[in-house]
């Protein structure tokens, strides 16, 4: 069985409340071991009126601070950040097979003082790569050409030149056949009605699939029927221009079971698909755990060389 390393996410937020509910049925898909100091661990459970289970093996790791429930604060941030970069350390030296993160506030990594905008950012810094965001579950996947960045600068990063090498490392990536990629501008730009960016978007396509010798990418689709029933039942992948582009239909669709990916990362990692929930942090709130041990199984698979990204 597999080893897994679990970054504990925010300390303020429901990522330990997730991870302690969780164990049990965790173990029979992994051996977890979880980034965390053993202090806050005990401190965090006696909040949550939860026993630590007698198997929570854990890599000691970060300072000791106030648990704040629901509060962005300077501590939890560099707190969740150790915690993550313990995981990434015991990825890159093979003493665990995968990383499963849980959710940051990218406020609270801002106030300790981190550039960082999340996990992918870090990872890709932290690991010399350019890791790709992947999210969905087996009915739908989004993949995001541009993720934490304001959208006023969106259109400034579209030119086929940039497009076209990421469109090639999603295929070597994936392998998938058919990958619809999605316009930018409303009615994907009415040939340059509404903006030139979409132009560019069909540049990439059209050199890629050239350079495939097959038709894998089509588009750019129309962003506003792009996931219409008939086009989901035709794509299981869409390469969306931004953020919210690929996020709003997939978590008005799949919110619960849906999972992120890093693509082309160089280590295994997957993570939850939604944020702290501090609304409901240490106040039996019950949060979901399916988008987590969904997680878990994803990581399973891809550190194991099965086929990734069908079934949960």
């Amino acid at each position: 069985m597999k080893k897994i390393a679990i970054s504990i996410g925010d300390l303020n937020g429901i990522g330990l409340e997730i991870a302690l509910r969780s164990h049990n049925e965790v173990k029979k898909h992994c051996y977890p071991l979880y980034c965390i100091n053993e202090n806050m661990l005990g401190w965090g459970a006696a909040l949550l009126g939860l026993d630590v289970p007698s198997d929570f093996e854990i890599r000691d790791c970060g300072k000791v601070f106030e648990i704040e429930p629901g509060v962005c604060t300077a501590e939890a941030g560099e707190s969740s950040y150790d915690s993550f970069i313990t995981a990434v350390a015991l990825a890159k030296s093979n003493e665990v097979s995968g990383i499963v993160t849980l959710p940051i506030n990218k406020e609270s990594w801002a106030m300790s003082g981190l550039e960082y905008k999340g996990h992918t950012d870090a990872l890709s810094d932290l690991l010399g790569c350019e890791a790709i965001m992947m999210l969905g579950c087996e009915e739908m996947f989004t993949i995001l050409y541009t993720h934490h960045i304001p959208l006023r600068d969106v259109p400034h990063e579209i030119k086929a030149k940039k497009l076209k090498p990421f469109l090639l490392k999603v295929y070597e990536e994936l392998g998938a056949e058919r990958i619809a990629v999605l316009g930018l501008n409303p009615h994907a730009g009415d040939h340059g009605v509404i903006g030139d960016e979409d132009a560019e978007i069909e540049k990439a396509i059209l050199k890629v699939n050239h350079f495939l010798e097959r038709e894998v990418f089509v588009g750019p689709l129309v962003p506003d029927i792009a996931f219409s029933k008939n086009n989901r039942e035709n794509f299981t992948y869409f390469v969306c221009m931004y953020h919210d582009q690929g996020l709003i239909p997939l978590k008005t669709l799949y919110f619960d079971e849906s999972i992120n990916v890093s693509l082309n990362a160089g280590v295994v990692r997957t993570s939850v698909d939604h944020g702290t929930a501090f609304d409901i942090a240490y106040k039996d709130g019950n949060p979901s755990c399916l988008s987590y041990i969904n997680a878990i199984k994803e990581a399973v698979k891809l550190s194991s060389g099965k086929e990734p990204l069908l079934t949960f």
